[in-house]
């Protein structure tokens, strides 16, 4: 099973699931197979789905002991001084997208190491 973030919300994906592409946006994903749990923080990207297998292809995947908290607090502190700052419409894409990757690395590491 394998459980992402997706635009529209959480997806929950068994084994024969229907085909379905679809975006991926920064947060928590996690994947059980043979009782094994894998945790990673992705980026934005998108997810292909198959009866037998599911691709990701995002900007970002890191593993909880991956994730440095302390950078990823100050990018997330550096992302919200930058939004109250004047910037053009792919300036505050970006500060967003940059405030959300580093959002979702502190989400999985607080959750799996506090």
């Amino acid at each position: 099973m394998v459980t992402l973030p997706g635009t529209e919300g959480e997806l929950g994906i068994f084994p024969k699931h229907v085909p379905l592409l679809t975006a991926l946006k920064p947060g928590e994903l996690r994947a059980l197979k043979d009782g094994r749990e894998t945790i990673m923080a992705v980026g934005e990207g998108f997810v292909e789905i198959r009866a037998d297998a599911v691709s990701v292809l995002t900007d970002m995947a890191l593993e909880p002991e991956k994730i440095d908290a302390a950078a990823a607090e100050k990018a997330v502190e550096r992302a919200q001084t930058a939004m109250k700052e004047d910037h053009g419409p792919e300036e505050i894409v970006a500060i967003q997208a940059s405030l959300q990757k580093a959002l979702a690395q502190l989400q999985v590491k607080r959750r799996r190491h506090s």
